[in-house]
């Protein structure tokens, strides 16, 4: 069992930046790929940005390609999702979600449907 908990939402000026967390709790956190997700209000949840268990292998969607960063801290069992240069349309509900591979795995998912466990989201607002 894996529980997560984001932090790091909240209101931001167009051009602004946050970073998002993702606190994990459980075992065998390194066992684990980690993604971020977005839903907007009256719109799908859709894939934002992932990383492999073992860090190695990142992969962003285009929306998010050079003005958002994902890392990982496996020491800290921590995902973090820094955003930079944010615009009015980056404002969602960012949600953390995290799929079994393998210790150390290479690979990272992008499906909703590919996740094993949900966070319960953290807002982001970007005002214009």
């Amino acid at each position: 069992q894996v529980h997560l908990l984001e932090s790091g939402g909240g209101l931001v000026q167009a051009g602004g930046s946050l970073r998002l967390s993702c606190a994990a709790s459980g075992r065998a956190f390194r066992a684990y790929a980690v993604s971020w997700f977005r839903q907007a209000p009256g719109k799908e949840r859709v894939f934002v940005a992932g990383i492999s268990a073992n860090a190695r292998t990142k992969y962003h969607a285009h929306s998010a390609r050079d003005r958002f960063a994902i890392s990982r801290d496996n020491a800290k069992n921590t995902v973090y999702l820094q955003m930079d240069r944010l615009k009015p349309e980056d404002t969602a509900t960012y949600y953390c979600a995290a799929r079994y591979t393998d210790y150390d795995g290479v690979d990272y998912f992008t499906g909703i449907n590919d996740s094993d466990y949900w966070g319960q989201g953290t807002q982001v607002t970007v005002s214009s």
